[in-house]
């Protein structure tokens, strides 16, 4: 699944062309040379590869909604796939990059300042609506509730 051409490929960064990137690994399967040499070899290199990464995404997706690191597990899954297939690899870098630029727009001040204010804001008015509860039921716990 090579695309034929094995010459460093630079991301598309916010930087540009200031020198800031540094060259990315060329794309398509990173086997052994003896493997890639033998097709059905190389076949059978790459169904294991898919079958291993299959079986990690699963287990991260698993993971979603019970404890664990689902997302950190399917990413793997996607590292697993991106040394044999061109489609995860792009995925990859696609993901790479957007992570790259939100961590960017999050240490921004302006940024920071706004989540700072609306994260005071939304902690005044559950603190306004806690009193006002208390104030009209008071504080019961569940285990001290009178049967009446």
């Amino acid at each position: 699944m090579n695309t034929g051409s094995n010459e460093p490929v630079v991301a598309d960064s916010p930087e540009g062309a200031a020198g800031g990137t540094k060259p990315e690994k060329p794309f398509g399967s990173r086997a052994p040379e003896f493997i890639k040499a033998r097709r059905a070899l190389h076949l059978s290199w790459q169904v294991g590869v898919f079958i291993v990464g299959l079986a990690v995404v699963v287990v991260g997706i698993i993971m979603l909604p019970l404890p664990g690191p689902g997302w950190v597990v399917i990413f793997g899954g996607m590292a697993i796939w991106a040394t044999e297939f061109v489609w995860a690899q792009l995925v990859l870098r696609w993901t790479k990059r957007k992570v790259t630029e939100a961590a960017q727009r999050a240490l921004d001040p302006k940024v920071r300042r706004r989540n700072i204010i609306l994260t005071t804001i939304g902690l005044v008015i559950v603190a306004a609506l806690a009193a006002v509860y208390l104030s009209k039921y008071g504080l019961e716990m569940p285990w001290k509730i009178n049967d009446q």
